[in-house]
């Protein structure tokens, strides 16, 4: 056939080989935007395999009692709390890294490191992190004690704090929120697809870390962490010289004048608080010094040239029949109102989401879920990854009646075990509580997938009025409606978390069954290590609960007179 034939059969040689120029060029360009290509060739391990005993939940363990002590500290100082995933998967990275180059040069190494394993040990420490929140030892929890009953109006009604009941509870109330969503994670994960922003940037930061571009970045990373680890360390060492007794040195030092510091205004050269508001959103940051400066340079000593007039003048001021009695129910008025708005808030897009998903499935931009393009190449190259990833995910599948079991089982236990340590806290109170967890497990992972914003605190206020105001004063409702407020937050808290490592798990192709256990190992550390770091503060510090104190636990003091009012009413 001549050139001219082939022209007229409408066959053009040159157009041809563009549009296969095109194609290849459109191959490479989707390539180079798949994150799973870039492993095709990898093997990945079974869940078995991920789950390495002398390796992931050993450096699992190490930074679970580092985290640990940090967020115990935010929580008995500020109560605010950032987000430890990504730090959790970069230093797993680094420490695991160093261990098994070490291994390989020895000729020892049996197992290369993978992202899955990476996966596995940040879920393992982020559990147990985690129960340092949920366990209320800034909260509900202390709020219990008698320190704390002290500052508020009912000095009677409190439980004598002790290791060993407090690592019992723990254990009982930890792990039925693992158990209340397991069998929702392929309608949270893969048909609603929602984002759950932290655990997809922890996934994407894991994923980059095992690239050889990612290594030699997460290297410059951790050697930037090192050095302004060393200069934290050896400026607060430094500081400790000047440090002769409480309410001295350079935390007490009148930088802003003596009159201001007499009102709490004054820089205390803190690095824990500095390396916090860098962490945290800026709206945060603002909101929390907005509140410092309405509160403590213009409500407080306006309220306190009115001694005498307002409150009694012979008051100290610790009564909360006095200043303190404003400070505190000021607060927790604004606290309640905000959470019961950003409740109905969060439960309403639940809801709207909910039934648009339901009513209009393939209307999946009605949800604020990831994002699709309408571009050919992006539809291409998510479905090989999503491909790749859903049928990982749904390979080890873990079974609905064992998670049925498991939730039934605990439950029972709870029941049975939970009035022994709280004899205020009826079993029946516990059987409510049990039959509402599940669905308010639900809207809390799911609106944490919409919103990355856990509402577990709100849950644990709403089981203190309700289950406070049930058994009434007669009947110890305030340890009953503290105790209920640890049973409801551990449960949706636990819930999110763990739906939140799914998210992590489906995008790194690490195993749902492995991220069901490293949630329950670490969960387990939690439930140890939380309490015994909070026993070294309690023991420490005398002042724990004073307002003016290094520690002075401000949400202890909220929640027991949140309690007081649910069950005495104004």
């Amino acid at each position: 056939m001549g050139k001219n034939e082939r022209e007229e059969n409408g066959f053009d040689p040159e157009n041809h080989n563009q549009e296969e120029e095109e194609e290849k060029k459109k191959q490479l360009k989707e390539g180079e935007h798949s994150v799973e290509r870039i492993f095709e060739n990898q093997e990945v391990p079974s869940w078995r395999k991920q789950l390495t005993v002398l390796r992931a939940f050993v450096v699992s363990f190490v930074l679970s009692i580092l985290f640990s002590f940090i967020v115990m500290k935010l929580n008995l100082t500020t109560g605010i709390i950032p987000s430890l995933n990504v730090s959790a998967g970069l230093l797993g990275f680094f420490f695991v890294k160093t261990w098994t180059k070490l291994l390989h040069k020895s000729g020892l190494l049996r197992q290369p490191f993978t992202r899955q394993e990476n996966t596995v040990i940040q879920t393992c420490v982020v559990a147990s992190s985690g129960i340092v929140f949920s366990g209320g030892f800034g909260a509900y929890l202390f709020a219990m004690s008698e320190r704390i009953a002290k500052q508020s109006t009912d000095t009677l009604d409190f439980k004598k704090l002790s290791l060993g009941w407090i690592i019992g509870f723990l254990f009982i109330v930890s792990f039925l929120g693992l158990f209340s969503v397991v069998p929702l994670r392929k309608i949270m994960i893969i048909d609603f697809k929602l984002t759950y922003p932290s655990g997809t940037a922890t996934a994407y930061l894991i994923n980059s870390f095992h690239t050889p571009q990612g290594a030699k970045l997460a290297k410059k990373q951790v050697r930037e962490l090192g050095k302004f680890f060393t200069f934290s360390f050896l400026w607060g060492f430094f500081q400790w010289f000047y440090t002769a007794r409480d309410n001295c040195g350079f935390a007490s030092f009148p930088s802003l004048g003596l009159k201001a510091f007499d009102n709490r205004f004054y820089f205390d050269f803190s690095a824990t608080y500095v390396g916090v508001g860098m962490i945290c959103p800026y709206i945060i940051n603002i909101s929390v010094l907005l509140g410092g400066i309405i509160s403590w340079g213009l409500m407080w000593p306006f309220i306190e040239d009115r001694k005498g007039d307002w409150y009694r003048a012979d008051l100290g001021s610790g009564s909360f029949s006095g200043i303190q009695g404003y400070r505190v129910f000021i607060a927790i008025a604004m606290i309640l109102g905000d959470g019961r708005y950003n409740f109905l808030k969060v439960l309403s897009r639940t809801l709207l989401g909910l039934f648009h998903q339901l009513r209009y499935k393939d209307l999946s931009s009605e949800l604020p879920v990831a994002n699709h393009s309408s571009d050919v190449s992006s539809q291409s190259q998510l479905s090989y990854d999503d491909n790749r990833r859903t049928q990982l995910f749904l390979k080890d599948q873990i079974p609905i009646m064992f998670a049925v079991g498991g939730y039934v089982a605990i439950a029972a236990i709870s029941m049975a075990t939970l009035p022994r340590i709280f004899h205020q806290l009826k079993w029946y109170y516990i059987l409510v509580i049990y039959i509402f967890a599940p669905a308010l497990a639900f809207c809390n992972a799911y609106g944490c997938g919409l919103t990355n914003w856990s509402l577990a605190s709100t849950y644990g206020k709403l089981a203190i009025f309700i289950i406070g105001a049930w058994a009434g004063a007669a009947h110890g409702g305030v340890l009953a409606g503290l105790a209920a407020c640890g049973v409801m937050m551990n449960i949706v808290s636990t819930a999110s978390d763990l739906m939140q490592d799914f998210k992590t798990g489906y995008l790194t192709l690490a195993s749902p069954r492995s991220m069901f256990v490293s949630q329950i190992i670490g969960t387990a550390m939690g439930c140890v290590i939380s309490p015994c770091m909070f026993w070294l503060f309690y023991k420490a510090f005398n002042d724990l609960w004073q307002p003016g104190s290094q520690y002075p636990a401000p949400y202890a003091v909220v929640y027991r007179n949140m309690v007081l009012l649910g069950v005495k009413g104004f």
